[in-house]
């Protein structure tokens, strides 16, 4: 291959794989919108991803993790695209074929998904159609230009009798060739997004949906509660700040009506309950704070919301477990699992409920509507299932779910923490009068006090604001003359039950963060 033309194999092969994964993706939002080829893979690897790397990306990325994760995928596909370009201008058809392997390998893991449809194979076929096709034209496009560059070689070296040739045509069309099939591949992933934005129509039906009025109305909260400090988080998070952590690369579009909750296993009475039979149920309203067991030390993955929903121990009661039985193996539409202890879910005492409501509202789509777990005093990943379709009740030395097949323990109950908001880490503030406050936490148990540290010194009592309950954080705060420098503040919390919040260190993973939280600020 001469000089000149050493990239334009790579080009041929971004442009080739980039017009079949525009046309896999429009494919997808016409007929499967869950099986989009950039979605599988993403699942898949979310699927494969051993727990370093979710704590990595978590701790990298944070809620952003899924957009991180559909990036990395779109720049490996170029990379090994680029390749694919390579080895077909080197070695045809080589590239072409591999790239009907990626797209046949795709739309088998497409129907291997909990949610795949009749269709789910289409999108990744019609992608590897597409690649080979625009692999094989593009490459006879470069090897004409080859050609030519090669017979105007011969022709200044005095070697050929024939016509004068020019190669700068058959270059320029190999680049019009390759810019437009790549921009073809554009224009379909936009489309596929337009058509996926204008064909949901389970947003549509969450718009226009009523929730009933609830037969039990949470607790109100108390005067005093609301702090109002700038810079401290609100003691109700709104839907839209509300943490997303989840496995679901494409959010679940599901229509209540065709919405159904199967309970079985280890039950007397198998139990099914449908959209309207669940909303028909006397429902209940209850703030809880839901918090990740990946928030780190004074992380941000957690958030206190009023939820309306009924009594999983209500329909837990109607199926019976029988005595053997210990946890309940909760299943996503998506497929994915989460293990709860059966006693945290018949607890008369804890507020687990099915919920439909979020803040006043149906459930947004990213936090599981139609309808999701809630479980007070346990971490979300075994217990907070969104899209939530089938509760299996069962043991746990015979079943193990999605995060504790990857190392996690198995019962995740919340641990006591605190936090500071105000200052920020790395504040200057000025000398003088100031506060420090934050929130604390202990879910299902609840907060007693709160102690704040400036540097090496003596443990101070902050004021703690009333709470709304055991089930959700409450604020804290407390005044401080600050001096001139540099200051390192910590904070710790004693629980209901008497529990001093640990200094130890202890990372997310298996079981959730521990360790005092502390800020570095610069006063003057």
């Amino acid at each position: 291959m001469p000089l000149t033309s050493r990239w334009a194999a790579p080009l041929a092969g971004v442009a080739a794989v980039g017009f079949a994964v525009g046309l896999g993706e429009l494919t997808a939002a016409l007929l499967a919108p869950a099986s989009s080829p950039i979605s599988v893979v993403g699942a898949t690897l979310i699927q494969l991803a051993p727990p370093w790397a979710v704590d990595a990306a978590i701790a990298l990325f944070g809620t952003a993790d899924k957009i991180a994760l559909a990036v990395g995928v779109i720049v490996a596909l170029l990379a090994l695209a680029a390749l694919f370009g390579i080895l077909e201008a080197r070695k045809p058809p080589v590239g072409a074929v591999l790239i009907v392997a990626v797209g046949v390998g795709v739309a088998m893991l497409s129907m291997t998904k909990a949610d795949a449809n009749q269709f789910s194979w289409a999108p990744s076929l019609v992608a590897a159609g597409a690649g080979f096709t625009g692999m094989r034209f593009l490459v006879s496009k470069l090897r004409r230009w080859q050609s030519d560059a090669t017979a105007r070689s011969a022709e200044l070296a005095g070697a050929s009798t024939l016509a004068p040739v020019s190669p700068s045509a058959s270059r320029r069309q190999f680049l019009v060739a390759s810019g437009v099939a790549f921009g073809l591949g554009v224009l379909a992933s936009i489309g596929s997004a337009a058509i996926g934005a204008s064909t949901k129509v389970v947003d549509t039906i969450r718009t226009a949906l009523r929730l009933p009025t609830p037969a039990v109305v949470a607790a109100p909260i108390p005067a005093g509660a609301e702090l109002g400090l700038p810079g401290l988080t609100s003691l109700v998070t709104p839907n839209t700040d509300f943490f997303r952590i989840d496995t679901a690369l494409v959010v679940p579009q599901i229509d209540p009506a065709t919405w159904s909750l199967r309970i079985h296993g280890l039950v007397e009475n198998e139990v099914t309950i449908t959209w309207d039979e669940l909303l028909a149920l006397p429902l209940e309203e209850h703030w809880v704070t839901l918090a990740c067991v990946s928030n780190p030390i004074g992380g941000d993955l957690i958030g206190n919301a009023k939820w309306l929903g009924y009594p999983i121990r209500e329909l837990l009661a109607r199926a019976k477990p029988t005595a053997e039985a210990d946890m309940v193996l909760s299943r996503s539409i998506d497929g994915f699992t989460a293990s709860s202890p059966l006693e945290a879910l018949t607890d008369t005492g804890r507020d687990a409920i099915l919920a439909v409501g979020m803040n006043g509202e149906p459930l947004p789509a990213q936090h599981g509507f139609p309808v999701r777990m809630v479980v007070p005093g346990l971490f979300g990943y075994v217990s907070a299932t969104k899209w939530v379709t089938e509760l299996e009740v069962t043991r746990f030395d015979r079943v193990t779910a999605y995060w504790t097949d990857r190392g996690w323990s198995d019962r995740g109950p919340t641990k006591l923490h605190s936090r500071i908001d105000v200052p920020r880490q790395g504040d200057q503030v000025a000398a003088g009068e100031q506060v420090i406050a934050g929130v604390a936490w202990h879910q299902h148990t609840g907060v007693a006090g709160v102690e704040v540290q400036v540097d090496d010194g003596p443990w101070m009592p902050a004021t703690l604001a009333p709470a709304i309950s055991g089930d959700t954080w409450v604020q804290w705060s407390m005044p401080w003359a600050a001096p001139t420098g540099e200051s390192t503040l910590r904070c710790r919390a004693t629980s209901l039950d008497g529990e001093v919040q640990t200094s130890e260190f202890a990372p997310p993973h298996p079981d959730g963060s521990t360790g005092w939280h502390e800020r570095r600020v610069t006063v003057g």
